[in-house]
């Protein structure tokens, strides 16, 4: 949650704004549609990700994978494929995404890339440097949030993130992707 809000900080620095939805705290129903039915909150979170201009996934390190309720939000997101505007490109067709990743062991890379290639196969788009990431020292127990100040480097990189991905943001507003 840290890193998610320090990188939620920096897209505002750059000139967006935004919230942190954590999914965790919603009731979200595994599938691949955008309705799952009763109970499914999806929709809503849903929605908020289609009125938005930049999407951050933010999840911890799970045994060197990104998270299961990560993983679930993916899968919910293949949905997208089948979602197509009157030009015939996908909703989430100028949107921008990025990750932010945390964890105590290696992975942050593998992590990033799997994250990465999903979005932008539903769709969204990759800035350069669109992720930032602290790994503490593999099995130990230090967590991010205990951590006395933030280290340089991911300072530093959840900056350019941010930075690069309002850029790239603002230019796709500008200039639409062409019709499918």
């Amino acid at each position: 949650m840290l890193l998610g809000n320090q990188v939620l900080h920096e897209l505002e620095a750059a000139g967006a704004t935004g919230e942190v939805v954590r999914v965790v705290d919603h009731e979200v129903k595994f599938g691949v549609s955008t309705d799952e039915g009763a109970g499914d909150e999806w929709p809503a979170i849903r929605a908020k990700m289609l009125d938005s201009d930049i999407l951050v996934i933010a999840t911890p390190i799970w045994m060197g994978q990104p998270a299961s309720v990560c993983k679930m939000v993916l899968e919910r997101l293949d949905a997208e494929l089948s979602e197509t505007d009157d030009e015939g490109r996908m909703l989430t067709h100028g949107k921008v995404a990025t990750v932010a990743v945390v964890g105590n062991e290696d992975g942050a890379h593998h992590t990033i890339a799997e994250c990465l290639q999903a979005l932008n196969d539903v769709g969204f788009s990759v800035a350069a440097n669109a992720s930032t990431y602290w790994v503490g020292e593999a099995m130990q127990a230090t967590d991010y949030q205990d951590l006395e100040a933030t280290p340089e480097k991911t300072a530093s990189t959840t900056k350019t993130a941010a930075a690069y991905a309002v850029h790239l943001a603002r230019l796709l507003k500008g200039s639409p992707f062409p019709a499918a």
